[in-house]
């Protein structure tokens, strides 16, 4: 479902599925082999990154956990936070790129091929003439010339759109054939089967040359949006910041936990509970 955030006075059973994440049992803790995160609204506030959230990436390397960051963000402006951060990978683009630490250099790497990347180049073009012909008023994303292989309509970052122009955004997007998501400051759109999920699965067997399916236990995503929920229905340890709440309206899975602190202070208590139960 989709639309832009709220904040609707919430029913209890809207959190059936989710505990606080103070209630998560240190024995399903101790095994866990490292940590995918999303970025906006997960680590950062207003684009830039929380102390305590930071704070947490370094303990969470000292501590041997490995942190991979999947975000909508461009390739572009992901790549100084790939050099900055204590990250082994952060995946822009909703699993379409990858940026991978390698000493103090960072290597690129792509999902698709260069032809193909050039294909959609074109075609992502034409859809973005087409949403901003149609839909007065929408506009791309500031950040956008960073990305390579997607484009990204600004509803909630520096510009605002109600809910029935996202919705007739994403309409627009898949009519021309694109899988489109809504994260809490951007629509996405690209061609191409990869996504956020499949991002993960590339990273673990790129990196560690091993399976996500067969340990997805042993894995924790944490994240804030509607674009998390295929992440929060795939990992049995999957978190949401508290401002997650902000989407009660618009979200049907729910992670299996929920942080009391929002954004980088969420992320921080998920760092915490990790580390000490490794301890």
């Amino acid at each position: 479902m989709i639309g832009t955030p709220k904040s609707p006075a919430l029913d209890a059973r809207q959190f059936v599925s989710s505990r606080r994440w103070n209630e998560c049992d240190d024995y399903a803790l101790r095994p866990v082999a490292g940590v995918f995160t999303d970025i906006d609204d997960t680590l950062t506030r207003d684009g830039a990154i929380e102390p305590q959230a930071l704070g947490a990436l370094h303990a969470l390397r000292d501590a041997g956990v490995p942190v991979i960051a999947i975000t909508g963000r461009p390739l572009g402006w992901s790549e100084p936070f790939a050099r900055a951060w204590p990250v082994a990978a952060i995946v822009p683009e909703n699993g379409a790129a990858a940026l991978i630490r390698e000493g103090t250099a960072v290597r690129t790497e792509f999902a698709q091929d260069e032809p193909t990347r050039v294909r959609n180049a074109r075609r992502l073009r034409e859809a973005a003439a087409r949403l901003i012909a149609e839909l007065p008023g929408t506009t791309l994303a500031r950040d956008s010339a960073g990305r390579v292989t997607d484009i990204a309509i600004d509803h909630s970052e520096f510009a605002h759109l109600d809910a029935a122009t996202i919705d007739r955004v994403v309409a627009i997007m898949r009519a021309e054939g694109m899988t489109a998501t809504v994260s809490s400051i951007h629509v996405n759109g690209w061609f191409g089967d990869h996504d956020k999920l499949s991002g993960a699965r590339w990273m673990v067997r790129r990196l560690l040359g091993r399976d996500l399916d067969a340990e997805r236990e042993r894995w924790i995503y944490v994240g804030d949006s509607t674009n998390d929920q295929a992440m929060f229905g795939f990992f049995p340890l999957s978190v949401g910041v508290a401002n997650l709440r902000n989407f009660a309206a618009q979200l049907r899975t729910w992670p299996a936990y929920i942080t009391d602190g929002e954004r980088g202070a969420g992320f921080a208590e998920v760092a915490q509970r990790v580390i000490a139960a490794r301890r």
